[in-house]
Formats: structure tokens, sequence, C-alpha cells
């Protein structure tokens, strides 16, 4: 049986859109590469009449909310190992993948794990805090170069250079240890009436960096690609413009710099079918619902 949709700590974007797009066979085997909360493996097992559903999540605390039902196989991992787990479990191909590429609310809610600009906290951000490197880290021991590099391409910052200055400085001074500290600097360089969107783009730009993001979805975009049954779906949701680039470059042209290959007969050499021309965002109801979900972008492939 199903636990209770209620349990779950995070509101599911572009649910049923997503969902859709997956064309879920109720016999089928899908991969969840995000499970967060919960909310999108429920809806794929409500469709499903057996079958097996695979949930990637590195974060332990969203792996003890998972579903109490035989078809669901929970991976405590990053879904750039899909490929080593799916072989673990003697899955050859799958017929759906989705992949929701945003941080849950209940990661966001909790002031201790250090992503929230709306709280004081430690500066963590680890998704998964098995692993050493925390925000605290990059702040306090990149170099200023390093600093205003990942600003800028990470958090699209664009005074990225005095931000950097900014934290060097400071750091000599006191360690930077805490969000409110962070956050007191980088009020020094936002443009007056903007600091909090300022502050979001800046944790945004550490956490990508903390958890290796851009790197993950490189490994899984590939990897998710072979592991598609013909005719399989893939779906993902980004909201960062560099995610929702390396999606759209994969699915259009099978590589992540975009580039058209192009066969003898002037076909397009991909071993994907875009289906979704153009990205699908969430509705004006939903982003009144769920404000987090403004930036969402979902594109849909094809495995030819």
């Amino acid at each position: 049986m199903m636990s209770n949709p209620a349990m779950t700590y995070h509101t599911s974007v572009l649910l049923h859109e997503s969902i859709e797009a997956l064309a879920i066979k109720p016999g089928g085997i899908y991969v969840d590469a995000t499970y967060g909360g919960g909310g999108h493996a429920r809806e794929m097992l409500r469709l499903m009449t057996g079958g097996k559903l695979v949930a990637f999540d590195q974060d332990e605390e969203a792996i003890s909310n998972r579903i109490d039902d035989p078809r669901l196989v929970m991976v405590n991992s990053n879904f750039r190992f899909l490929r080593n787990f799916l072989k673990l479990h003697h899955i050859t191909a799958v017929d759906g993948i989705l992949a929701d590429l945003g941080i849950s609310s209940h990661q966001i809610d909790e002031p201790e794990r250090g992503f929230s600009t709306r709280f004081d906290g430690m500066l963590d951000m680890r998704m998964d805090r098995k692993k050493k490197q925390t925000a605290k880290d990059v702040i306090n021991h990149y170099s200023e170069e390093n600093l205003c590099d990942l600003f800028y391409q990470y958090g699209e910052i664009r005074n990225a250079r005095k931000l950097a200055s900014r934290i060097v400085a400071s750091r000599k001074e006191k360690f930077i240890e805490t969000t409110t500290a962070l956050k007191e600097i980088a009020n020094t360089c936002a443009e007056r009436g903007k600091e909090f969107k300022y502050q979001a783009q800046l944790f945004q730009a550490l956490r990508i960096e903390v958890n290796q993001e851009m790197d993950a979805l490189k490994e899984f975009l590939k990897q998710a690609t072979h592991a598609l049954k013909p005719g399989g779906r893939f779906v993902v949701i980004s909201y960062h413009s560099l995610e929702d680039k390396l999606v759209k470059n994969y699915f259009r042209a099978g590589n992540l710099e975009g580039a058209i290959e192009k066969d003898f007969y002037g076909n397009v050499m991909s071993s994907l079918k875009v289906i979704t021309r153009k990205a699908i965002v969430p509705g004006a109801g939903e982003i009144v619902e769920n404000n987090r979900s403004r930036s969402a972008k979902m594109r849909v492939a094809e495995k030819i």
C-alpha cells in the first residue's frame, strides 16, 4: 500500500504535465531520478498496475519518506550513477525516465541545511550530507577568481567580481560561517530593493557548486539516453538557464554542445526525438499556488 499523499513534504512541479508526457505503460519499468517528497513517484505508481519504479535521491531524509509499495526500488545515490544501479538491479532498459532538477521544499525550509536565504543557519548546502565539501568551504577557501567565475556562471551575477572581492576581504578578518553573515556581505553589492533576488542568485550558485550539479546532469543525460527502450520517454524539469540549455542541446542534437550532426542522407544523428519543440512552463494558477515553480521549464524527448 502507498503512504498517505499528505505525508509528502514537497509540492511537485508540473505534476500533471510531466506524468502525461511519460505516457505510462501499466506494466512498464520507470525511473524517478529525483525522488524528493515522492509526489511524481506516487502519481507514476498510481497509473502502473505492475512493473517497477526505480527512484534515486542522494538525500537520506528523502529516502526516509519513501512510499510503501513493493514496486518501488529506492536508491540512496545521485542520479549520475544511474547506469550502475540499473545494472545492480538487473535492469537492462526502461520505458521512461523523469528528472525534476529542483531542490525540494523540505530542504529549503530546514534552516540547518543552509539552502534558504530566509533563515539563519550554517553554510552547508549539501544534498548528500556524506560529502565533505560544504558552502562554507567554498566561500572561505576558493580563490577570488574562482568565486567570481562561479558567481557569474551559476548565479548570473553581473558584478560577480565585486562580490568575490568583498567576500575575500571579509574572510581575512573572520571566517564566514553562516547564511546571515554571507547575506550581509551580499547586500553591500546588491542593487537597492533587489537584495533578496541577489541573495537567491548567490545561494543558487553555491548550491550548484557544492553538489556538482552541472557535472552530474551531463553524466546523467548520456546514461539516461542509453538506458531507455526505443519509444521510451525522457522528461526533464529544469530551473536554471544552464540546465535548460544542456537539456535542450542534448534532446535536439544528441550531444551537450548542441552541434547538429547529419548522416549522408541529411538525417540528424541523434538517438532522441524531441516531443516538445518549446519548453512547457507552469500556468499562472500553479505559480500562484507554488511560487517556487515560476522558473521551471519542462522538456520531453523520445528514444528513437
